[in-house]
């Protein structure tokens, strides 16, 4: 018993009235506006390369259509038109295409843009035998920077 005793002696116990426990209301405030400051600086630029990263998607994917598109061409003969479209290439279109080789697409389904909308597809196409489009962020034809349009003839 002597030996806790001389223990609880030796520490002192600290207590909330000496102010040495906790954070003051402006030290807690002072760390909030630290970090919305490198938020602020950091934040924008985060955003900017999911943008980016949205945009080198849908290129990626519009490649790929224009290469299951030109292996369908291979086997069948033509290109799907604008009327069968681009699930042509991942479900037979029946007695439609005697030489249906596919599917050409992987997963089933022909994915939508990186922003959720089908891409666009025409046959014959503007462009060439066949055009392939997403209309990036907005949706709308036309556009500048990550809304503007994403098509199989642009490089």
């Amino acid at each position: 018993m002597q030996q806790i005793a001389l223990i609880s002696k030796q520490r002192p116990r600290r207590s909330a009235q000496n102010g040495e426990e906790g954070f003051t209301l402006i030290e807690v405030l002072v760390v909030i506006t630290i970090i919305g400051l490198m938020m602020g600086l950091v934040g924008p630029r985060v955003l900017n390369y999911l943008a980016e990263s949205k945009v080198k998607a849908a290129k990626i994917q519009v490649q790929s259509f224009a290469s299951a598109l030109d292996l369908f061409y291979l086997d069948a003969g033509r290109y799907p038109t604008s009327s069968e479209g681009l699930t042509l290439l991942v479900r037979s279109g029946g007695s439609s295409v005697a030489a249906w080789n596919g599917p050409y697409l992987k997963g089933g389904n022909v994915p939508n843009d990186p922003w959720g909308k089908p891409y666009v597809y025409r046959s014959p196409g503007q462009h060439g035998a066949y055009d392939v489009l997403s209309y990036g962020a907005d949706g709308q034809e036309g556009g500048a920077g990550t809304a503007a349009d994403i098509a199989s003839w642009t490089p």
